[in-house]
């Protein structure tokens, strides 16, 4: 019982910490000229309370869990965090097809390796290697498009000139009821966007010098890899105490943990109006998931074993999934029914990995 608590206070540490950490780097990075696709696909595509979990896990000898864990949040990404912003706030999205192309051809590049039979420390170079040139990619073709900075960059801006939100003044939301809304403070109003929902969070972010700032993202880091190392070191005593085999742990109960940030991260920029952060985060998670993060996982704890369940079952499944969520955010609309077949498949794939593969205990 103990691990288990562990367990669940480690986790809660990770998704607070998570929630911190993006909003200081989001606050400081809306100052500068970046891209609000390149922004998220960084600062939340790259997660690294997964990430520190990951290692942790396989440090632990524990490999299976930490290889179960990074197809599990992988499938998770559009399973779960994907279907549930589609059915929560269907929406228009833009996506380049070259971008959808990279992210379908992730999961099959780590099928590749798979095939081996093991995951070794040279695959997790090429596959950190690989997750570096997809940034270097989006970064330049964000640039090269000169796509929009940060949506919402221009109305802090003004909202912090007027004394609105932060140290004072008063704050609108929008898009929660009226058509326009109007917020000033000691010099004058002006009108918000109709689907803006002013973040206040931001708002304190943005009131901090960059200095200051990331100086409060890494002690947000800290929280994440504490989270990490708690949650790691209870994973043991939790598959014993629920008799459950490895893989099955990591692609299941730790999975689910795992994913409430992201389902926060995807859902609520998607009703707020802001679909590009919460597509930059699925497309940014799913390609660190299965270059960057299992490359790391292998440099820090050295090869892992790919057993045939992963190979006949978790893996295929990662690939299809992928594959439909790409052809539904092609369309260039999400729709309420693509989160409902998307979390229809992720129901049955749950199910039979459960079920089907979920009854030799790690001890055996």
């Amino acid at each position: 019982m103990e691990s288990i608590i562990l367990f669940v206070i480690g986790i809660a540490v990770l998704v607070f910490s998570a929630e911190k950490l993006i909003e200081y780097l989001v606050g400081v990075a809306s100052r500068w000229t970046i891209s609000l696709f390149l922004i998220a696909v960084v600062f939340t595509g790259i997660e690294f309370d997964d990430l520190a979990f990951g290692i942790v896990l396989n440090l632990e000898d524990l490999s299976e869990v930490a290889l179960g864990t990074v197809i599990g949040t992988t499938v998770a990404m559009t399973g779960i965090v994907l279907a549930i912003a589609a059915i929560i706030a269907p929406c228009a999205v833009d996506v380049p097809k070259d971008y959808l192309a990279l992210f379908v051809a992730a999961p099959i590049l780590m099928l590749a390796f798979a095939l081996t039979g093991f995951l070794t420390v040279a695959a997790g170079v090429v596959l950190l290697l690989l997750f570096v040139a997809f940034v270097g990619y989006i970064a330049y073709r964000e640039y090269a498009a000169r796509r929009p900075v940060f949506r919402n960059a221009e109305v802090y801006e003004q909202l912090e000139k007027v004394g609105a939100g932060v140290g004072g003044g008063s704050t609108g939301s929008a898009g929660l009821g009226g058509d326009r809304t109007t917020t000033g403070g000691t010099g004058g109003g002006f009108d918000l966007p109709p689907d803006l929902r002013v973040d206040q969070g931001f708002l304190r972010a943005r009131s901090h010098s960059p200095g200051v700032g990331l100086g409060l993202a890494v002690l947000a880091l800290l929280g994440l890899i504490i989270g990490a190392v708690a949650a790691g070191q209870a994973t043991e005593g939790v598959i014993e105490t629920l008799g459950i085999e490895g893989t099955v742990f990591g692609v299941t109960i730790a999975t689910l943990a795992l994913s409430l940030e992201d389902i926060f991260l995807t859902a609520e920029p998607q009703r707020r109006g802001a679909p590009e952060i919460a597509v930059a985060n699925v497309v940014g998670s799913v390609v660190f998931s299965v270059t960057g993060k299992l490359g790391i996982i292998l440099l820090a704890g050295g090869e892992i074993e790919v057993d045939d369940d992963v190979l006949a079952w978790h893996l295929p499944v990662l690939i299809v999934m992928t594959a439909i969520a790409a052809g539904f955010l092609a369309t260039g609309r999400l729709r309420r029914w693509h989160g409902i077949v998307l979390l229809a498949f992720y129901v049955v794939y749950f199910v039979v990995s459960l079920v089907a593969f979920g009854g030799v205990p790690l001890d055996d």
